[in-house]
């Protein structure tokens, strides 16, 4: 059996955002930090890494966030950036602030460009976040694209050859697979993550996304009462479903 890991108090709440140090050596003898109802008055305590440490423990009368393994879905909103520095709005600047400051840091699982919208996952689980966008893993990502003119019926065979290469683009794309909604509108499926793909997909058969929306990440779909600009933790029933 496993042995389940220890961190002494400051060091793990310095490390998920609650402050430095000292900051939370002073919450805990004012009896900010609470475990299982008790104070610990003294952050130099070590306590163990359970699952359910954050519904044990309180901090100034809240739960404690989660601990390092969160994966976050949001419904991304067009208008903000997958990043942490850019200006502008910031998909971050959806999340608590202190989760900008967790180590390790929570980052995009690939990136939607500020114009698309819909289904984004945030994580600090590292081999996760690379298993997810890995090239070996093959996740397919499924795309609603409304486009600018209806299709002309030969872009279902163009992408589904795996032949297509992008301007600049030194290999073909691999295969993908159109599910025509309307004249203007469609699904795509891909399993490949290039700058701007689908936008140059449609692009090369002379045509423009005029509008895009991420509906799905392998088996993984966007909640229809998940608004844009929400977001909400995901139990591990949930990622299974991405590699399902």
């Amino acid at each position: 059996m496993a042995k389940t890991p220890t961190s002494r108090i400051d060091r793990l709440l310095s490390s998920m955002g609650y402050g430095a140090r000292p900051d939370i050596a002073q919450m805990a003898r004012r009896g900010g930090i609470l475990l299982d109802g008790v104070a610990l008055r003294d952050a130099t305590h070590r306590i163990p890494l359970t699952p359910d440490l954050p519904a044990r423990m309180q901090i100034a009368g809240q739960a404690l966030d989660p601990l390092v393994g969160m994966v976050i879905l949001m419904h991304k909103p067009v208008g903000m950036t997958c990043s942490h520095t850019e200006d502008g709005p910031l998909i971050h600047d959806l999340l608590p602030a202190r989760w900008r400051r967790r180590d390790p840091v929570v980052s995009s699982v690939g990136r939607l460009d500020k114009q698309t919208s819909g289904l984004l996952l945030l994580t600090d689980d590292g081999p996760l976040l690379h298993r997810i966008i890995g090239p070996r893993h093959r996740i397919t990502k499924t795309y609603h694209a409304h486009l600018a003119r209806p299709m002309d019926g030969t872009e279902g065979e163009t992408f589904a050859a795996g032949q297509l290469m992008l301007r600049g683009e030194a290999t073909p794309l691999a295969s993908a697979v159109l599910e025509v909604v309307s004249p203007n509108e469609a699904l795509l499926t891909v399993t490949e993550g290039r700058y701007h793909q689908v936008r140059r997909m449609f692009a090369a058969t002379g045509n423009h996304v005029e509008k895009l929306h991420r509906e799905r990440l392998g088996g993984l779909s966007l909640p229809d009462d998940l608004a844009p600009g929400q977001w909400t933790l995901l139990h591990p029933d949930d990622i299974a479903l991405i590699f399902a």
